[in-house]
C-alpha cells in the first residue's frame, strides 16, 4: 500500500499527468474510430484485447519507471522520435492511414520514456510496446497474399482429419463440402490475423510466466506457430461439425462465435499443455547433466 501511495504521489502525478492529458486528447478520437470501425470487424477484432494487456503491462511495470533517476537517465533524442511520431500522427490522422496513425501512438509512447526516464525505462518496457505491434493492422495486400495459402492448408487438415473419422465431406480449394451444407473457410476463421493474434496470446503468455530455462523460453516461441495452426483447424472442424449436426442456421449464428471461443481456449490449452511438456524436457535435461556432473 505505502509503495502504491509512493507511485501515485501528488509529485508524480504533477509530472505525469500533462502527459496523460496529451495522449488523451490526441488518441481518444483514434480508439474511438477504431472501436465503431476496423475492431469492430471479426478480422480484427484482436485489437482492444492487444490495448489492454498492453495497458496492463506498462500498469504492472510502472513502480520500477518512476524510480528511475530522471537527472542521470534523459535522452535528448527522445525529441527525434517524439517530432517523427507527430508526423506520423499527423499524416495518418488526416489521411486514415491507420498503420501510421497506430504506428505513431508506440513512437510517441517510446518518446516519451526516453525524455522522461532514458534509454533504462525504454529497457523496461521494451515488451509492451513490442506487444502493441500486433494492434496494427497489416496492408491488405500482404494479407491476402498470405492468408489463402493458410486457408488452403487449414482446410486440407480439416478435411482429412473429418474424413478420417466417417464424415461424408470433401474439399474444392477452401469450400468444405459435408453432407447436403457447403462452407467456405474465410480469412477470419483461418487467415493470417487469427494466426498472429495467436501469436500474440503465446508470447504475452510467455512473457508472463518469465521462464529461466533459454531451451523453454526458445521452443515455446517457435512451437506457438504450429499451435497456432492447429488452433485454426480445430475452429473449422467445429464450425463443419456444428454445421453438420445442427443446421447452418446454428453454423452461422451463436454458436459461429462460440467456436471463436474455442480457437482461444484450444490455443490456450495447447500453450500450456506444450510448456508442461517442455518443463519435462527441461527437468529431464537437468537432472542428466546433474548425474553427469556427480560421475565425473
Amino acid at each position: 500500500m505505502l509503495a502504491f501511495q509512493s507511485v501515485y504521489s501528488r509529485s508524480n502525478l504533477s509530472e505525469w499527468w500533462p502527459v496523460l492529458l496529451g495522449l488523451l486528447v490526441l488518441y481518444v478520437p483514434t480508439f474511438y474510430n477504431l472501436s465503431h470501425g476496423l475492431w469492430a470487424a471479426e478480422e480484427q477484432a484482436h485489437g482492444p484485447i492487444i490495448l489492454l494487456l498492453s495497458c496492463w503491462l506498462f500498469f504492472r511495470r510502472w513502480p520500477g519507471i518512476i524510480n528511475i533517476d530522471e537527472r542521470k537517465t534523459k535522452q535528448p533524442f527522445g525529441w527525434l522520435v517524439f517530432f517523427v511520431a507527430l508526423i506520423f500522427y499527423i499524416i495518418g490522422h488526416s489521411q486514415q492511414i491507420l498503420i501510421l496513425e497506430i504506428g505513431s501512438f508506440i513512437l510517441i509512447l517510446t518518446a516519451i520514456l526516453l525524455i522522461k526516464r532514458g534509454i533504462s525505462a525504454l529497457k523496461a518496457m521494451w515488451f509492451p510496446l513490442f506487444f502493441l505491434l500486433f494492434m496494427i493492422p497489416l496492408p491488405g495486400v500482404i494479407v491476402s497474399f498470405l492468408t489463402m495459402p493458410m486457408k488452403m492448408a487449414v482446410s486440407y487438415v480439416a478435411e482429412h482429419i473429418l474424413f478420417w473419422a466417417d464424415y461424408p465431406i470433401s474439399r474444392n480449394g477452401v469450400i468444405l463440402q459435408i453432407g447436403q451444407y457447403q462452407l467456405l473457410v474465410a480469412d477470419a476463421c483461418a487467415g493470417l490475423q487469427t494466426l498472429l493474434t495467436l501469436e500474440a496470446l503465446g508470447l504475452f503468455y510467455l512473457n508472463l510466466v518469465h521462464h529461466t530455462s533459454l531451451f523453454r523460453n526458445v521452443s515455446l516461441a517457435i512451437l506457438i506457430v504450429p499451435i497456432s495452426f492447429t488452433a485454426n483447424v480445430i475452429r473449422v472442424m467445429t464450425l463443419t461439425l456444428i454445421t453438420y449436426h445442427y443446421g447452418d442456421a446454428a453454423g452461422q449464428g451463436f454458436l459461429h462465435d462460440f467456436a471463436g471461443m474455442v480457437l482461444f481456449i484450444s490455443a490456450l490449452i495447447l500453450i500450456l499443455s506444450v510448456d508442461g511438456f517442455l518443463q519435462h524436457i527441461a527437468k529431464l535435461k537437468s537432472t542428466n547433466e546433474f548425474h553427469m556432473i556427480e560421475q565425473n
